[in-house]
């Protein structure tokens, strides 16, 4: 199993259509969301490449914003973590 987690950017939530849209893939286990962190567990990988949309909503404004992350990791083997960061798109 694979998780990929998501730590939106201070003041942003998950929107429920992007989680309803994310559920509805089938590689997608399920998704949690805890501490405003979203987490997404993937049944598995293979070398065909995937593109995950996750919609956020501000719901606060929060000024000089920092680069948030996301981590993708086997869930049995956390060591082999890749890590990405990424700013605000658009507005």
């Amino acid at each position: 199993m694979v998780i990929i987690e998501v730590s939106p950017l201070s003041g942003f939530v998950m929107t429920s259509r992007s989680r309803m849209l994310l559920e509805n893939r089938t590689i997608v286990k399920k998704i949690e969301v805890k501490a405003n962190v979203v987490y997404i567990y993937l049944e598995k990988l293979n070398d065909e490449s995937q593109t995950f949309i996750l919609q956020l909503e501000q719901v606060i404004q929060v000024k000089n914003l920092k680069p948030a992350s996301i981590k993708i990791y086997d869930y049995y083997q956390p060591g082999g973590l890749q890590i990405s960061c990424y700013s605000g798109v658009g507005s």
